[in-house]
């Protein structure tokens, strides 16, 4: 699946998250935002790791060797994108 099509599916997947978890965005959905600022807590980013296996059919997290926790909503869409199967 190509970059685009990946951030698309995490861009929706991040807002319907915010929406069904009553969490309030804080700031600007952009590639420099902050994850632990964005107004999810770690329940809500559990919910939303679930729900992008679900959407896109991969964890990355738990494909990867490593340990990885991203910074930035640039970072975390990245990921994504580089952790295929």
């Amino acid at each position: 699946m190509d970059a685009d099509k990946i951030r698309d599916v995490v861009v929706a997947t991040f807002t319907d998250v915010m929406k069904s978890t009553g969490a309030e965005l804080r700031g600007e959905l952009n590639d420099n935002m902050v994850l632990l600022e964005s107004g999810l807590d770690s329940l809500g980013f559990a919910i939303l790791v679930a729900r992008l296996e679900e959407e896109l059919g991969w964890d990355p997290f738990t494909l990867s060797d490593s340990p990885y926790y991203p910074e930035k909503f640039g970072e975390f869409v990245a990921y994504y994108a580089d952790n295929q199967p």
